[in-house]
């Protein structure tokens, strides 16, 4: 008859052996695996970069059709604009991917929405930052500088205008609660920026209808940055 009892603490001590061992070798691997993506750094890092490059290529970001202003600002538009108007023709744009030709006012086309929270209802989003038509009016009110009409008053859409309402609604601290989204931008605070205009732009990553560019929004507003900081000159300086 064999003794079971007798075998059961050789039994364990095998387990334990194997336990330890397992162990071991766990410890083995993550120490060679910290030496190999060490050694890959900087290989890793230019990956990364490139990486950046191409998605800054691949989005189409066109430069502003205003010229002048805060490179810091400007950036950030265009960052917006990678997000919510990723189009070749991004001032023509409108809610679904159409285009459209006549900017003279804002088009207010109501495209019924097919997926997302907001799935059934309709948006007018246009243009390059995705104007609603009530947003529009009431931000070219305050900031169109060439409104025309006299009794009422007609705000163009034109490339330039867009930018510009734009430009001066970011610049405006008391818009945005009191805080001076120029400053954020200059101390480097890109992400509490993005968090700042997430309610008005959803897709910014702080929202409720991120896109697959929204991950990448922080690295392409420092490609922009680099870019129109090199088209402004020494006044400025990158953080």
């Amino acid at each position: 008859m064999t003794n079971l009892t007798d075998s059961r603490p050789n039994k364990i001590s095998m387990i334990s052996k194997n336990i330890l061992k397992t162990f071991i070798l766990v410890l083995i691997l993550l120490a060679v695996g910290r030496i190999l993506i060490r050694d890959k750094e900087p290989q890793l890092k230019r990956a990364g970069q490139q990486i950046i490059s191409n998605i800054t290529q691949n989005y189409n970001i066109e430069p502003l059709e205003m010229e002048g202003g805060n490179p810091y600002i400007r950036a950030l538009m265009r960052t917006i604009s990678a997000s919510e108007a990723n189009s070749d023709r991004p001032y023509n744009i409108i809610y679904g991917g159409r285009h459209i030709d006549n900017l003279k006012q804002h088009p207010n086309q109501c495209i019924v929405i097919g997926n997302g929270p907001n799935r059934g209802r309709c948006s007018t989003a246009a243009g390059r930052y995705q104007f609603l038509n009530t947003t529009w009016a009431e931000k070219a009110e305050l900031y169109h500088p060439r409104p025309s009409g006299f009794l009422r008053k007609n705000y163009s859409f034109e490339p330039i205008y867009q930018d510009e309402v734009l430009y001066s609604w970011l610049r405006d601290a008391n818009a945005w609660g009191g805080r001076d989204i120029t400053k954020l931008l200059e101390q480097g605070q890109i992400d509490l920026v993005l968090e700042l205009l997430s309610p008005t732009w959803t897709s910014l990553g702080y929202g409720i209808e991120n896109n697959s560019i929204t991950k990448s929004l922080p690295n392409i507003y420092k490609k922009m940055l680099e870019e129109e900081l090199m088209n402004a000159g020494s006044s400025y300086y990158l953080y």
